[in-house]
């Protein structure tokens, strides 16, 4: 299969440690231009990283007809944006989590990008690691019995006023940056949508983003409760209960690329640890959209699991406002 030519929208700190390095290594992948405001800040990186181009503008890069995917790691307030300007120039999309900053936002985003004749997905690169897809094998075998309860807690500590995450005007915030993993992965384990939520948040002061965020999310039959926080001691964890055992996921997102990753599965016979392959989740992600592409498939996540999961988030953030429930 030949490798799918992508570009970049943006010199993000990020996509250079996390993507850059290991994507290089995929046969299906091969980057072919990086664009910057700067021309000078995307020639270094493009030189560092060795992509094919480097360009002095997002539109610049668009208008290269041989890049035919994009990845956008843009700020949060920006993706909508960006999604329909690169359906405009029928590039394929990948654009990081959250698609948009509203449900309303990502299916105005999605169903442009769709009427251009263009594939997009979310970013949600933990679904592709092979832990998860044992764990939901795990749910569909009745390991742990009738699941009832899914929790979540992800964290990390930036004070850092100069950080997008910290900054109300651009999307920022623990429930856009991380509340969505929480959101997502209990939709995901329980393959179904929870009918209304509650929600309490707690905002910094001085940069009027939630700073610790929690919410409890009723699926009728189960439920799900995360705690997630920007100013917090940095750790992370999933719990699943089920009435007859617990699974227990280690570091359920931000899966070390050189380790195996740790599932704990307790039943009523003991305890075992199940361990996967070191495994590469961003390239697991970019080759399965790569692969899409190249076969004219649908995307392995679907542009209306985005839109679903802004909606569950449109609602906490209602939920926290009001004080009340809200239907989803």
């Amino acid at each position: 299969m030949q490798p799918v030519s992508f570009g970049v929208l943006g010199v993000s700190g990020f996509f250079k440690k996390k993507i850059a390095i290991p994507t290089a290594k995929s046969s299906l992948i091969r980057w072919d231009g990086i664009a910057s405001r700067s021309l000078e800040r995307s020639q270094e990186a493009a030189d560092t990283y060795g992509i094919t181009n480097a360009y002095g503008s997002y539109e610049e890069l668009l208008a290269d007809e041989t890049i035919k995917a994009v990845y956008i790691p843009l700020p949060n307030h920006v993706h909508a944006e960006w999604i329909k300007k690169a359906a405009d120039a029928g590039k394929h999309i990948l654009c990081e989590k959250p698609i948009a900053l509203s449900a309303n936002e990502a299916k105005e985003a999605v169903d442009y990008a769709e009427s251009k004749g263009v594939k997009v997905m979310e970013a949600f690169m933990y679904r592709f690691h092979p832990q998860w897809q044992h764990v939901l094998e795990l749910i569909r075998m009745r390991e742990i019995g009738n699941v009832h309860l899914v929790q979540t807690f992800f964290g990390y500590n930036n004070a850092d006023p100069g950080n997008i995450r910290n900054q109300s005007n651009k999307g920022g915030g623990a429930l856009y940056d991380i509340g969505c993993y929480a959101v997502s992965v209990s939709r995901f384990l329980l393959q179904s949508e929870p009918q209304r939520v509650l929600s309490l948040v707690s905002e910094d002061d001085s940069f009027k983003t939630d700073v610790l965020s929690s919410g409890t999310l009723d699926f009728g039959g189960a439920r799900a409760q995360f705690t997630v926080g920007t100013q917090v001691f940095p750790y992370q964890r999933v719990d699943v209960h089920g009435s007859s055992g617990v699974i227990s996921i280690e570091i359920p997102f931000n899966t070390p690329a050189d380790m195996p990753a740790k599932v704990i599965v307790t039943t009523s016979v003991g305890t075992r640890e199940v361990q996967t392959e070191p495994t590469d989740q961003y390239i697991c992600e970019f080759e399965a959209l790569a692969r899409a592409i190249r076969e004219d498939t649908s995307v392995p996540t679907p542009p209306s699991d985005a839109i679903n999961n802004m909606r569950v988030l449109d609602a906490l953030f209602e939920s926290a406002r009001i004080g009340e429930w809200v239907f989803v």
